[in-house]
């Protein structure tokens, strides 16, 4: 009896070594299948131009669309954040956390829901010329001339300044362009620096990996504000700045060959617009980001009220909208119905899929075209290479390290600080 239980308990030992062996097996494939994203993924995305038909007369008979683009789905994998998924679909991290509240957004596969892509838009309320920062949004859009066909419109999420300094509002226009820009860094941000890092450098030279405007920089006629690039891709969506406006590297070198010098612009601080498309009233509310705003829902009735739109509006869909403030066009028409929205592939499956490519310039729109794609051919994040970009994997001087290097959690939660915490 006794060796029998000597056999059996023999046994059991040899198949938990077996056991723990196999799950140390499935752990190292399951590590090895995880996404590992590459600065390479990123670079391939083509800029989409929208067309839309700017307010004529007050009311829904004016023609008006100025919603613009798709809301979509997408099936997070094992090694994805929204650090990288907001940088893969041309969005602001924050535009990503606001669309999907509850998700983690360092494991957003871990959750059997699907995200959110919130690629669709209200233009804000303007001229709808030049270049448009809507602060509370953090996203810039830019209205090439119009030259006889339809409007075209152009869109880039971008960090803003912190809390503490402040991305103002006014007019402006671009009156200097450059590459490869020296940063003569300003003397209260060299005080900043010194008390807060020890850094007591003048200035950084243009390429250096640690001079925050990236190889292209447009300076404003506002004086020591500009729009570039930046060294730390993760922070756009975030209030990270000492004020300027920052794209992501890729799309910087996109926007940057489309702006004349002269060209004018304006930073405008709209958390709600309001907008129409197909005879229909949207409303797309966002976060107060610096408390300049209170009484949102009382604002969106105003500005409803005051463009003739608040009889044909849906009160409990207006204010739902008011109180999420999920940064997404709601639309409160009445009688609305909740629409399907797209399913997605995860990025595994897109290489077999066929995207229309974007026009390589925002004028290079057919009349009859309504360019309203949701994004070209992936890159490489599919794992089998760059594909579907006309250019190709970019060149060594246009990237960063080949490995993404992401913020800490408590980077990203002190960063996020001025998302988060109520400043009234």
């Amino acid at each position: 009896m006794q060796l029998a239980r000597t056999s059996i308990s023999s046994s059991w030992r040899r198949a938990a070594v077996v056991a723990a062996g196999v799950a140390i097996v499935l752990a190292a494939v399951r590590d090895a299948a995880a996404r590992k994203w590459v600065e390479e993924d990123f670079w391939p995305r083509e800029v989409q131009t929208y067309t839309f038909v700017p307010p004529g007369k007050a009311g829904p008979e004016g023609g008006e669309r100025t919603v613009i683009g798709e809301e979509v789905e997408y099936r997070p994998e094992k090694g994805d954040t929204f650090f990288d998924l907001a940088r893969y679909f041309g969005l602001g991290y924050n535009e990503l956390v606001d669309a999907n509240p509850g998700v983690d957004e360092w494991i957003p596969g871990h959750f059997e829901k699907p995200v959110i892509v919130p690629h669709e838009f209200i233009l804000p309320n303007g001229s709808y010329e030049g270049i448009v920062v809507n602060v509370p949004e953090m996203r810039l859009y830019y209205y090439p001339p119009a030259k006889g066909g339809p409007r075209t419109v152009v869109t880039f999420p971008v960090g803003l300044g912190r809390e503490e300094w402040k991305t103002p509002t006014g007019k402006f226009s671009v009156r200097e362009k450059s590459v490869n820009p020296t940063w003569v860094i300003p003397e209260s941000i060299r005080k900043e620096r010194i008390a807060d890092k020890g850094y007591s450098e003048t200035s950084i030279a243009g390429g250096d990996p640690q001079n925050p405007l990236g190889k292209y920089r447009m300076r404003l006629t506002l004086d020591l504000y500009g729009i570039h690039g930046t060294n730390i891709p993760w922070g756009v969506g975030m209030l990270v700045s000492h004020g300027c406006v920052r794209l992501y590297p890729e799309d910087i070198e996109k926007l940057y060959p489309m702006i004349p010098v002269g060209t004018p612009g304006a930073f405008v601080y709209q958390p709600i617009k309001v907008g129409m498309r197909d005879g229909r009233v949207f409303v797309e509310v966002h976060k107060d980001l610096y408390g300049m705003k209170p009484g949102m829902y009382r604002e969106t009735r105003t500005m409803l009220e005051r463009q003739g739109l608040m009889s044909l509006v849906d009160e409990e869909l207006l204010r739902a909208a008011a109180l999420a403030q999920t940064g997404m066009p709601v639309d409160v028409t009445l009688g609305a119905r909740s629409a399907g929205r797209v399913a997605a592939p995860s990025l595994r499956d897109a290489d077999a899929e066929s995207h229309e490519a974007a026009p390589s310039s925002p004028m290079d729109v057919p009349d009859a075209i309504d360019r309203e794609v949701l994004r070209p051919a992936p890159g490489s994040a599919a794992r089998g290479g760059v594909q579907g970009s006309p250019g190709g994997r970019p060149g060594v001087e246009h990237m960063a390290p080949t490995d993404v290097r992401l913020p800490s959690r408590a980077t990203v939660e002190e960063a996020r600080r001025p998302l988060t915490a109520d400043p009234r």
